[in-house]
């Protein structure tokens, strides 16, 4: 069984008459083009939107991230130092770890206009990057896959939302496991492992 729903639109373009069927909120129902569009939105009727389709308030409305959807604590100013940091002392960590693994002969780290790219060779790549409308860091990678990790100031440190996993703590997670061997993310700048 499908179900239908109702939303009420403002305003409506012809284009939309090809797609769905309209009623107005009083006995007379609007299906076609031309004249009754045109009598029904003089008339003055709320028009409502019957349709199948559930992907259709997106279609017809644009949405926005509000300031209110970003993390309130931070700063921006805030947000473009830590998370300067963050990424700068990621990148000597992994700087590092290449340099003293022989396991990690082929891979090579890049910084640079806030990405972070480390490249394990054939454990993958790493993606890191800062997104700053959303005051987030943005990781991808190759084992868990992509993550949006948000600032908490009151803890220092940088949590995926949805498992509250901190942003150190899944990489030394990973990457331990990438070498069969424990990895200490701990001296790294707004770590919590």
């Amino acid at each position: 069984m499908i179900q239908i729903r109702k939303l009420t639109v403002p305003f409506l373009s012809i284009k939309h008459f090809r797609k769905l069927s309209y009623v107005t909120s009083n006995k007379y129902d609007w299906i076609n083009l031309g004249w009754n569009y045109c009598n029904c939105l003089n008339e003055k009727y709320p028009l409502q939107i019957i349709s199948k389709d559930y992907n259709l308030r997106s279609k017809l409305y644009s949405t926005s991230v509000e300031s209110s959807d970003v993390n309130p604590q931070v700063t921006f100013n805030t947000f473009d130092r830590v998370c300067e940091e963050t990424l700068e002392s990621l990148t000597e960590f992994f700087e590092d770890l290449i340099e003293s693994k022989e396991k990690l002969s082929k891979a090579d780290v890049s910084y640079s206009d806030g990405v972070l790219t480390i490249n394990l060779g054939e454990y993958g790549t790493y993606v890191i990057n800062r997104q700053t409308p959303n005051k987030q860091i943005w990781l991808s990678s190759p084992v868990s896959g992509p993550k949006r990790y948000d600032y908490v100031a009151s803890g220092g440190h940088w949590t995926y939302k949805y498992d509250a996993i901190s942003l150190h703590e899944l990489l030394q997670k990973e990457i331990s496991k990438i070498l069969g061997e424990n990895v200490d993310f701990s001296k790294c700048l707004y770590a919590k492992v």
